[in-house]
C-alpha cells in the first residue's frame, strides 16, 4: 500500500491496560479505572445506585444527577464543540446497576473527568466503564501451539505476540525481505507480493547472466566442498529467506503447520544471497530498491516496503555503500531491522550492524537470556527471541516456513533455526504490527523509539559488559504505544536545568509535565524534591505515563522521587507526578545531557 493511502488504515479495538488499576474512591462511590480507554471506543458506563436512593428507582431523578455530574465535567476544563448529553440506556439483569451512555466518544481524560463527576453523587455507590471484550481464541495452526508458543506468546523468552494480536495483524503493510529469497511454501506464498533477484554475479546466484531478473524466487545456496575459499566445507541450501519471511507473514488460523508475526501483512522478497553468500553492492541495490528507490536497469518496486528485514552480514564496520542505502531507505519511510550477528562479539565490527539509523536487535533464547552466539554491545536496540542453548528440544529454536531440498526446492516443511536471524524478523514483523495499528504512519526514527521503551525488562540482566538493548521485544506493548502516538496528551511543558514550582495536589491528582529531547542525547533525569505530602512519579516515551504502562518510575515515601533514562530517544518524554497524599510546596528539576 502506498505512503499517500496508509492513513486510511484504521483499527477498532481499544487499547489493553498491562494490568488492572485499582479501584479509587471518590465521596464514598468505588470507580473502577481498569478499562477506561474502552470510553475512547464505546462511551458507556456502568452505574449502581445506593438501595434506596431516587436515582435508583426514578428516571427524572437519575438524569438530573447525570445532568449535574456533566455540568461538572464541562466546568472542570473538559470543552466539546457540542454538548456533552449522558443518558441511561438500560438496567441491567441484578444488582441495582444501570448503563449509561455519553453522547460522544471520550480520551481518557474525559472519562475520568466525567466517572469522578457522576461518582460525586452520594447516591451513586460504584462507577465503572462498560469494557469491551474479545474472544480469547488463538489461530489453529497446529505448530503455533506445540512449537512457536514459546517465542510468540507471554513466557520468560516470549514476545508478546499473541496478546498483540487482538489489536492489530499487520494488514496494509509491505515487508521486503532481503535474503536468499523465498520458496513457494504453501504456508507463505499467499502472503508473497512480486520480488526481485538482485544477484548479479552468476557464481552466486547460478543463473547464465549477471542480469538481475524478476522474481525473488529462492533457487538454492548450495555449494559443494572447495568452492567459497580453501577448505570450505559442503553446505545444503538453507532456505534461510523462506524461514525468515514466514516468521514474519506466514498465513495464518488455516490449520496448516504455523503463525507468522504478522499475517496480515505481506512480504516482497528480494535475493542477495546465494552460493557462498552475496555480495554488499547488490545488498545496498536492494535495500534502495525495497523501498521504493530507484535502482538503474530495474523496474521501481510496485510495493514500496515500511520495514525492511536485514537477517545478514559482515566482518566489518559499516562500509558508506551499505550507509548510504539505509540512509536512502530511511528517508523513503523504511524502517530498516538488521540482526546483530551470530560471532559473540561487539556489533560494532559487524555490518550492516554497525550502521546507523538501524533497529538492531540482539538474539535471547527461551529462559530470556541472552543467546550465547548473540552479538551484543552499545549499538543494540532491543533483544528478541532466537533461540538458543538455554533449553534443548523444540523450545531451542525458532519454527517457520523451509524446505527439503538439500539443493532445488523439493518440499515444504517446517523447521527450527536459531540466531540472531530469527530474532529480527520478530521485531521487523511486530514493525509492521505498529504501523498497521497507527493512526498515521509513524517514522522509522518514531519506531525505534516506540520499540525500545516498549520493551519490557529481561528476566535475568545480562552482563554489563556484554549489553543487548534496553530489553526483550514486547509487541503488545509497542502496538498499544503505535496506536496512541501522536494523540494530544495535557501537559505543563519543561526546560532543561529549570527548577520550577509544582502546584499543590490533593490525594488521587497528578500532574503530567512533558519535555523534548534531541538527537544525541545521553541522559534525562529527573528530580522532585522539598515541600510536603507523598508522590509518585512515572516517565513515558511519547504517551502518557501510567503504573502499568512507563519506561522509568519512582515510589518511595516522600517527594523526593528520581528518574534517569540512559540513550533516551529522540521525541517527546512525558512525566506524571501522582499525590498518594496532598502534596504542596514541591520542586521539580529536569536535565537533558
Amino acid at each position: 500500500m502506498k505512503k499517500n493511502t496508509r492513513t486510511l488504515r484504521r483499527t477498532a479495538l481499544s487499547m489493553l491496560l498491562a494490568g488492572a488499576c485499582l479501584p479509587a474512591l471518590a465521596a464514598g462511590a468505588r470507580i473502577d479505572f481498569s478499562s477506561i480507554e474502552d470510553a475512547g471506543i464505546s462511551p458507556r458506563f456502568i452505574v449502581k445506585y445506593r438501595t434506596g436512593s431516587t436515582e435508583r428507582v426514578q428516571p427524572a431523578a437519575r438524569q438530573r444527577s447525570l445532568d449535574a455530574a456533566v455540568s461538572r465535567t464541562q466546568a472542570a476544563g473538559v470543552k466539546r464543540s457540542t454538548a456533552l448529553k449522558v443518558n441511561t440506556l438500560r438496567a441491567t439483569a441484578r444488582g441495582g446497576m444501570h448503563v449509561l451512555k455519553a453522547s460522544q466518544r471520550l480520551s481518557r481524560t474525559e472519562a475520568e473527568t466525567l466517572m469522578r463527576q457522576i461518582a460525586a453523587d452520594p447516591n451513586v455507590e460504584y462507577v465503572a466503564v462498560d469494557a469491551i471484550v474479545r474472544e480469547y481464541a488463538l489461530p489453529n495452526d497446529p505448530a503455533l501451539a506445540t512449537h512457536q508458543m514459546w517465542h510468540y506468546g507471554t513466557g520468560a523468552g516470549g514476545a508478546r505476540v499473541t496478546t498483540a494480536w487482538e489489536q492489530a495483524k499487520g494488514a496494509g503493510v509491505v515487508v521486503a525481505v532481503v535474503d536468499t529469497g523465498a520458496t513457494a511454501h504453501a504456508d507463505l506464498v499467499g502472503n508473497l507480493l512480486p520480488g526481485y533477484d538482485f544477484i548479479t554475479d552468476p557464481f552466486v546466484s547460478r543463473r547464465e547472466t549477471a542480469e538481475r531478473v524478476p522474481g525473488g524466487w529462492d533457487i538454492g545456496s548450495w555449494n559443494a566442498a572447495g568452492e567459497c575459499g580453501t577448505g570450505s566445507a559442503k553446505r545444503d541450501s538453507s532456505w534461510h529467506g523462506t524461514h525468515v519471511a514466514g516468521t514474519i507473514a506466514e498465513v495464518t488460523n488455516n490449520g496448516v503447520d504455523g503463525a507468522g508475526v504478522a499475517p496480515d501483512a505481506k512480504v516482497v522478497p528480494v535475493r542477495v544471497l546465494g552460493r557462498c553468500g552475496g555480495l554488499t553492492s547488490d545488498v545496498a541495490d536492494a535495500i534502495v530498491w525495497a523501498a521504493g528507490g530507484t535502482v538503474t536497469g530495474v523496474p521501481v518496486n510496485a510495493n514500496p516496503a515500511e520495514v525492511i528485514n536485514l537477517s545478514l552480514g559482515s566482518g566489518q564496520t559499516c562500509p558508506q555503500v551499505m550507509q548510504d542505502a539505509i540512509n536512502t531507505a530511511v528517508s523513503l519511510g523504511a524502517t530498516v531491522v538488521v540482526a546483530a550477528g551470530n560471532s559473540n562479539a561487539d556489533a560494532a565490527t559487524h555490518s550492516p550492524a554497525s550502521c546507523a539509523n538501524v533497529v538492531n536487535v540482539a538474539s535471547t533464547g527461551y529462559t530470556g537470556v541472552r543467546a550465547s552466539y548473540s552479538n551484543y554491545g552499545a549499538s543494540i536496540d532491543l533483544s528478541a527471541p532466537g533461540g538458543g542453548a538455554d533449553v534443548s528440544g523444540a523450545n531451542g529454536y525458532i519454527w517457520s516456513t523451509h524446505n527439503t531440498g538439500t539443493t532445488v526446492p523439493v518440499a515444504d516443511r517446517l523447521v527450527g533455526m536459531v540466531g540472531t536471524s530469527m530474532a529480527a524478523p520478530h521485531v521487523a514483523g511486530v514493525v509492521a504490527l505498529m504501523q498497521s495499528a497507527a493512526p498515521q504512519p509513524l517514522t522509522p526514527a518514531t519506531i525505534e523509539g516506540l520499540l525500545v521503551a516498549s520493551a519490557r525488562p529481561f528476566p535475568v540482566a545480562p552482563s554489563p559488559s556484554k549489553p543487548i538493548g534496553a530489553g526483550i521485544l514486547d509487541a503488545n506493548a509497542a502496538v498499544e504505544r503505535a496506536k496512541t502516538f501522536g494523540q494530544p496528551i495535557v501537559s505543563r511543558p519543561l526546560t532543561s536545568g529549570v527548577v520550577e514550582a509544582m502546584p499543590p495536589l490533593a490525594a488521587g491528582q497528578d500532574e503530567i509535565y512533558a519535555i523534548d529531547v534531541p538527537a544525541g542525547a545521553t541522559r534525562l533525569e529527573f528530580l522532585s524534591y522539598g515541600g510536603r505530602g507523598v508522590l509518585r512519579v512515572y516517565a513515558n516515551y511519547e504517551a502518557e505515563p501510567m503504573p502499568t504502562m512507563n519506561i522509568g518510575a519512582s515510589v518511595r515515601p516522600g517527594t523526593n522521587q528520581t528518574i534517569v533514562l540512559s540513550s533516551p530517544a529522540a521525541g517527546r518524554y512525558y512525566i506524571k507526578v501522582v499525590a498518594s497524599s496532598d502534596s504542596a510546596g514541591v520542586m521539580l528539576r529536569v536535565k537533558v545531557l
